[in-house]
């Protein structure tokens, strides 16, 4: 059983810009290993394992160990209880659309 992270663990993994830029790849690619991730990344592959770990734990990726190679891909849903505490504040962007419209209607008839 996949148990949800609080949205605390969410945006903490992606606080980090290398962070982000790890996730950025793995979301572009069907599946990656650390070897390939590490490439070309300037940063050493022990640290982009800690980056894919603190991404897992927060539900971002998944992993599937082959060999001796551990591939990881995202988990959409992972970003799913961001995407929920933002979908809070919907609300109030629409009611400051909703007022822009008026405004403008009122300045340009």
């Amino acid at each position: 059983m996949h148990v949800t992270p609080h949205i605390d663990t969410v945006m903490r993994a992606l606080a980090d810009p290398t962070r982000r830029a790890v996730f950025e790849r793995v979301i572009s690619a069907d599946e990656i290993s650390v070897v390939e991730l590490t490439r070309g990344s300037g940063v050493t592959q022990g640290a982009i394992s800690q980056h894919l770990k603190a991404l897992k734990q927060a539900g971002l990726v998944a992993e599937r160990p082959e060999g001796r190679k551990v591939y990881y891909r995202a988990r959409p849903e992972g970003l799913a209880p961001l995407f929920d505490w933002m979908s809070h504040y919907g609300v109030l962007w629409r009611k400051r659309f909703a007022n822009l419209r008026t405004l403008l209607k009122e300045i340009d008839p």
